[in-house]
């Protein structure tokens, strides 16, 4: 395997993000190698493929409806491909599923947490990045345990 994880991305846009296209590439990459220690063996690979998506607050709020039951605007929606997924076919990247991001929210958000529009969207995607491996957060050790590794990531993104 390895040790750089490729990434296959699958990135639509619904607004404008200040990141770009090939930035969030590096970022999933690097965060990817970075997870792989931790990563269940059925979800360490070579390559995988995953789908982000920035929209506005009606979007998110209607797929928040939909799959959540709660048609309002939230921040960040994660839908995880591998819960039920079969065994990765060799030499084909592993599906992860989609990260959808509500720019508006982020923006609202963003000062909030004492922070720029940039570094919100780097926690909103770390987080779902991180739902789409597995993590979760029912209780607050998990919750502390997962908001914890993403600032990892988003620290080790600022550096680069």
């Amino acid at each position: 395997m390895n040790p750089l994880a490729a990434i296959e991305l699958d990135l639509a846009y619904l607004g404008p993000d200040p990141l770009g296209e090939d930035r969030w590439v590096e970022l999933l990459s690097s965060w990817l190698a970075q997870l792989q220690a931790e990563l269940p063996s059925p979800l360490k690979a070579d390559a995988y493929s995953l789908g982000l998506q920035f929209c506005d607050d009606a979007a998110i709020a209607e797929l928040n409806g939909q799959w959540r039951q709660q048609p309002k605007p939230t921040d960040v929606l994660s839908f995880a491909a591998q819960e039920d997924a079969p065994e990765p076919l060799e030499g084909l990247p592993i599906e992860l599923g989609d990260i959808v991001i509500s720019i508006p929210t982020a923006e609202r958000q963003a000062p909030e947490h004492g922070h720029s529009l940039q570094q919100e969207l780097l926690f909103l995607a770390s987080h779902g990045l991180l739902h789409l491996l597995g993590w979760d957060h029912p209780d607050e050790a998990s919750l502390a345990a997962m908001l914890s590794r993403q600032d990892a990531l988003v620290q080790g993104a600022a550096a680069h």
